[in-house]
């Protein structure tokens, strides 16, 4: 059983990168998964989340509008497509899994994080 976190790297202030968060051994779509990170010196922040239930999904404000969340069901992946990225967004990335049908519940699996550097 392994959830692995993929996709992060360098990229300039008003760039793009896609996360994928993929598991191997069972199957995402029964969970709900969040995406959180956690930047040098700050708490971690969970910031993105999508829902076992019907995919309903949910965004921090501090990604509203830049960032969306998905699932491909046939890949068992979630990804997180990131848009105008910001420096205050360079952080090592991570995925979780969630037992519960909707997103705000308690999570008990994770994955390795990538890191995500936003910088000129």
């Amino acid at each position: 059983v392994q959830l692995q976190a993929s996709g992060g790297g360098l990229v300039q202030p008003g760039g793009s990168l896609r996360l994928s968060c993929a598991a191997s051994g069972f199957t995402l779509d029964y969970y709900t998964i969040g995406w959180f990170r956690q930047a040098p010196g700050k708490e971690r922040e969970g910031f993105s989340c999508i829902s076992s239930d019907d995919d309903s999904t949910y965004y921090a404000d501090s990604v509203k509008g830049r960032f969306t969340i998905s699932r491909d069901n046939a890949k068992n992946t979630v990804y997180l497509q990131m848009n105008s990225l910001k420096p205050e967004d360079t952080a090592v990335y991570y995925c979780a899994t969630s037992p519960g049908p909707f997103c705000g519940g308690g999570y008990d699996y994770w994955g390795q994080g990538t890191l995500v550097t936003v910088s000129s």
